[in-house]
């Protein structure tokens, strides 16, 4: 596993998606926005996953793990990042915990294939 380009793909695309999710939902106001945002952030999480399996950072085996993980970053993340709207900085840094969230999963998913002796 390459952690490194892994965390910061997960983190790219998450943001991206979510920019892009709440671009395309705007046109249902604000709860389009809302949901089209979290709709992005998760297909960016999943393309995200794919990227990294596919340039071989990440896997095969460890990417239920490592989506759902990520899945779990964005969740954390969302609620900062919709507190902290009025900040430019603070939605682009809370998409670091998707990234965490990916290498936490993958690592946990690794760890429950080895089982208790490792």
């Amino acid at each position: 596993m390459k952690p490194l380009p892994a965390f910061l793909t997960a983190w790219a695309l998450a943001g991206i998606g979510a920019v892009v999710g709440s671009i395309l939902g705007n046109a249902g106001g604000r709860p389009g926005l809302f949901v089209g945002a979290v709709v992005g952030g998760v297909v960016g999480v999943a393309t995200a996953v794919a990227v990294a399996i596919k340039l071989r950072w990440l896997s095969l085996e460890d990417r239920l793990g490592a989506f759902v993980g990520g899945i779990v970053g964005f969740v954390f993340a969302v609620p900062i990042a919709v507190a902290n709207l009025h900040t430019p900085v603070t939605p682009v840094l809370i998409c670091a915990l998707v990234g965490v969230g990916l290498l936490l999963g993958a690592g946990l998913a690794r760890g429950w294939r080895r089982g208790p002796s490792g």
